[in-house]
């Protein structure tokens, strides 16, 4: 076939009727998949089920620091967790704070907190004229649902296969006391799967804010994902690069056994500076007592050390890498050469980004919904949900069966094709 971009008027009006009967043959079919969350599996699930048995009623409830669990207290977390976090992010104890299940929920608090009463004894962003955010495009749609909720002002970065436009980060950050934060997911980012480069990071730990209050949002929620335990992506870790460059206090770094364990289920952990986490624990004294001591513990126990992880997330991997691989050869399979449609091939995280040609996005998910298929609207890549060139769609493959997955695709490639043939018939 040809590239659509070249067909005749005559031709894209022929390929239009056989799309559209295909479509509606599909539509007719009674599918109904939901592929709007980066969900793990029931299979993925099932890996983790043993951990419920490693603690019961006959167990010990004394930590290492002969603390009683199933009582108020530790606050930052147990000890044991805060060591398993620490090996794991390859981050010094002290650094670490062990919550509950949401590494969302830390990173709310800590723009509520910021918004409330101020970071580093600087005034509250909610007293101060303006406050804005950078945030890397495209990215994760809930980090924008933060800060729009709050009412700070969202400015788009472009990404690449490499991270943020560093010059751009410079720019605003350097210059502009009222830019007092950015998202960053710096390793198989939401949704492209970009992996920052060490240029990108160390030149993010260099930045020199012209705000005082200025933090980087490094939310590490893919750190250990990889979908090829052979091809496994390294980044510089922030930590050390940001006290190298002088700026120990800069960065809030995220990570989460969500997609590892039990999502609504697992453990969250904050990494930031001795300074930071003193800051935080004054206003979590009156927040909460202590979060889940006994998970916290479950965790520790049914992992052991950072290895133990490593070695679970091998066999996440094998359940997951035939889904990715699944959708990206029904992309090259279906669309290759047709010139309607551009994806990158992540080796970790959750997603797929796919780009169709401008105006066709919004379409193309609208299109999936009639015929059964949900994804993420168009548009949540993007802060305010404006996607300027109505392209970016994130694709989601971990929660369906491989049986019902195959449908989407097939769903997702004929959607793709009719929209933008209606595209371009629209523009002859």
């Amino acid at each position: 076939m040809k590239p659509y971009k070249s067909l005749s008027k005559e031709e894209l009006f022929s390929l239009f009727q056989e799309l559209q009967t295909k479509y509606f043959e599909l539509k007719n079919a009674g599918i109904s998949l939901d592929m709007s969350r980066g969900k793990p599996g029931a299979d993925q699930l099932d890996l983790s089920a043993p951990m419920l048995d490693v603690l019961n009623s006959t167990s010990s409830f004394k930590g290492a620091q002969g603390f009683d669990l199933r009582n108020y207290g530790q606050l930052d977390g147990i000890i044991e967790a805060k060591e398993l976090f620490g090996e794991l992010m390859d981050a010094p104890v002290d650094h670490v704070m062990v919550y509950g299940n949401s590494s969302l929920n830390i990173m709310y608090d800590l723009i509520s907190r910021a918004m409330l009463h101020g970071i580093g004894g600087n005034t509250p962003w909610c007293k101060q004229e303006k406050v804005k955010f950078l945030c890397p495009v495209p990215g994760y749609d809930r980090h924008f649902a933060i800060t729009e909720s709050f009412g700070i002002e969202m400015i788009t970065v472009p990404m690449d296969e490499n991270g943020p436009d560093m010059d751009l980060v410079e720019k605003y950050v350097n210059n502009d006391a009222t830019v007092k934060g950015i998202w960053c997911v710096p390793k198989y980012s939401n949704p492209s799967g970009a992996v920052y480069s060490d240029e990108v990071v160390n030149r993010m730990a260099s930045l020199k804010p012209a705000a005082a209050d200025f933090r980087i949002f490094w939310d590490n929620a893919y750190a250990v994902h990889h979908l090829y335990p052979e091809n496994k992506a390294e980044i510089v870790n922030i930590v050390t690069a940001c006290e190298k460059a002088g700026n120990p206090d800069m960065y809030y770094e995220l990570c989460s056994t969500s997609k590892i364990t039990f999502p609504g289920s697992g453990v969250a952990a904050l990494i930031t500076s001795p300074a930071n986490i003193a800051e935080i624990k004054k206003s979590m004294t009156v927040q909460t007592i202590g979060h889940d001591k006994l998970n916290q513990m479950r965790h520790v126990m049914f992992f052991k050390n950072a290895e133990g992880i490593h070695k679970h997330m091998e066999k996440h991997a094998a359940l997951i890498r035939p889904k990715f691989e699944a959708v990206l050869n029904t992309l090259e399979e279906e669309l290759g050469g047709l010139e309607i449609g551009t994806w990158l091939k992540p080796i970790g995280g959750y997603f797929i980004a796919f780009d169709t040609i401008p105006g066709c996005a919004k379409r193309v998910v609208s299109l999936c919904k009639e015929a059964g298929v949900v994804m993420t609207p168009a548009g949540s890549t993007y802060p305010y949900m404006n996607d300027p060139q109505d392209t970016s769609i994130r694709i989601a493959p971990t929660l369906p069966s491989p049986a019902d997955l195959k449908k989407a695709c097939e769903v997702f490639v004929l959607c793709v094709k009719l929209a933008t043939v209606e595209k371009y018939l629209s523009e002859k």
